[in-house]
């Protein structure tokens, strides 16, 4: 295990213990005894992930002396859905018996097995079946209820096992996806120096640490990634680990997200692919959000920040009202518009505070391309990488148009209050000449090559 998850665990408010390496789904019973003592254990698993893991983990918790009761196997087929509904029918099997659930999982699993126990009051363990995502060591589970995702407060799991053997034979896709969400990382990590630059927030050097420091290492070997070679996907399935930990230890997504995932967000809102087999996965669709932001960051030297006139920018600066009417105009759907009129509200700014913060900026607009400039890297490259890992690198390859692509940058800066660098634009009232620059002639979107391979759904 890395010097960097020894030192994350130390701050971890949930978990207690991860043990990963080549070989060691056979300590699965030797970390349950250690974190969970003498109480008895119930295995989760799905009918893929019993498969991949279920003999080996039964065996190695027997052999500890674990008392297991019957496991509780969801079927395969369809691929299982992260819905509420199967929250709770885990949960009334869970409330029946006294025991742990030991989940062989990756994302959706995951999130159903720890929301199930959360809402127990239980701790969980899980054991790692794919390096799919960063929510193995985060807080809270993204459930989907009544059409709408989002994250649902609970513990993170008591314990991890990552066999990276077991991982790096999960199906291509999976590593890909896994790939998509960590790479967002980069632009997300500019918007926080934004943030903390302009003083809205402060970035935890500790907690940055923990995901930028080996960032640029696990991804620099998309191909061996998609080839399933064990080293890659031990250094993507730590950083993915650490980026949990990470979320645990600040007790938010900031280090782990930024407005790359609001595209992501705004489509899983919508349901979008949700009903595709298998479902459209979030890290599909982050990855899509890292090009689309890393666009962004791609024209910030050529703006003209210094010209924007701070009084004129209050004078034409929405009430509150009417920035209301702004929001429900581009978020129609009314479960969706709700959640984005908070989180709008959360962040709006009364006009006569307008001037100064433009100034803000635009005093500080320099250190802001300095400090952003090492962290960023080129949408191109990003997309670069999405396409080597064998993952969706434009919107076209999981149906959205480019209308809706436009459309998106437009709603997701009314999703999250979570300041990023479309709230600075928005802020400049440049937001828009900038993404009308992406989809005009010469523009990124506009130039970018559909993609005659690799759609995910048909």
């Amino acid at each position: 295990m890395s010097d960097l998850i020894n030192t994350a665990l130390e701050s971890s408010t949930d978990t207690k213990a991860i043990v990963t390496g080549r070989g060691v789904v056979g300590r699965t019973g030797e970390v349950f005894r250690e974190v969970f003592g003498d109480q008895s254990a119930i295995i989760v698993a799905d009918e893929n992930t019993w498969a991949v893991a279920g003999d080996q983990v039964k065996a190695s918790l027997e052999a500890a002396g674990v008392t297991l009761l019957d496991p509780y196997i969801f079927p395969g087929t369809p691929t299982l859905y992260a819905g509420y509904e199967n929250v709770t029918t885990l949960r009334e099997a869970l409330q029946q018996v006294d025991a742990i659930a030991v989940s062989i999982a990756s994302g959706t699993l995951n999130d159903i097995a720890k929301l199930a126990s959360g809402e127990l009051g239980r701790a969980y363990m899980n054991v790692c079946t794919a390096a799919s995502m960063d929510g193995y060591a985060a807080y809270g589970a993204s459930i989907t209820r009544d059409g709408f995702k989002i994250t649902r407060d609970c513990p993170a799991p008591a314990a991890l096992v990552a066999d990276f053997d077991i991982m790096a034979a999960a199906p291509p896709r999976l590593t890909a996806t896994g790939l998509g969400d960590l790479i967002e990382k980069v632009p997300g990590g500019a918007d926080w120096l934004v943030a903390d630059e302009l003083g809205i927030e402060a970035v935890d050097e500790d907690v940055w640490d923990l995901v930028q420091k080996p960032l640029r290492a696990a991804l620099s070997n998309p191909d061996g990634l998609r080839a399933g070679d064990p080293e890659a996907v031990e250094g993507l399935a730590e950083e993915l680990l650490l980026s949990g930990l990470a979320m645990q230890a600040h007790q938010s997504s900031r280090p782990a997200s930024g407005a790359g995932h609001n595209f992501s967000h705004q489509w899983e809102m919508e349901g979008h692919g949700l009903d595709w087999e298998p479902p459209l996965s979030h890290g599909n669709k982050v990855g899509i959000g890292a090009v689309a932001t890393s666009a962004v960051y791609d024209l910030l030297a050529s703006l003209d920040v210094a010209g924007v006139d701070p009084e004129a920018r209050a004078a034409a600066w929405l009430s509150p009202e009417e920035d209301e009417a702004r929001v429900k105009a581009l978020q129609p759907v009314p479960a969706i518009q709700e959640a984005a009129l908070g989180q709008s509200r959360a962040k709006y700014i009364p006009a006569e505070e307008v001037p100064a913060r433009i100034r803000l900026i635009q005093e500080h607009w320099p250190a802001i391309l300095e400090r952003v400039k090492p962290q960023v890297m080129p949408a191109a490259e990003i997309a670069d990488i999405l396409k080597r890992v064998g993952g969706p690198y434009h919107p076209a390859q999981v149906d959205v148009d480019l209308d809706k692509m436009k459309l998106t940058y437009y709603q997701s800066q009314t999703i999250r209050a979570r300041y990023t660098i479309m709230d600075a634009l928005f802020e400049l009232g440049l937001l828009e000449q900038v993404v009308e620059t992406l989809f005009a002639p010469g523009g990124y979107w506009a130039e970018a090559e559909v993609p005659t391979e690799g759609h995910l759904h048909s």
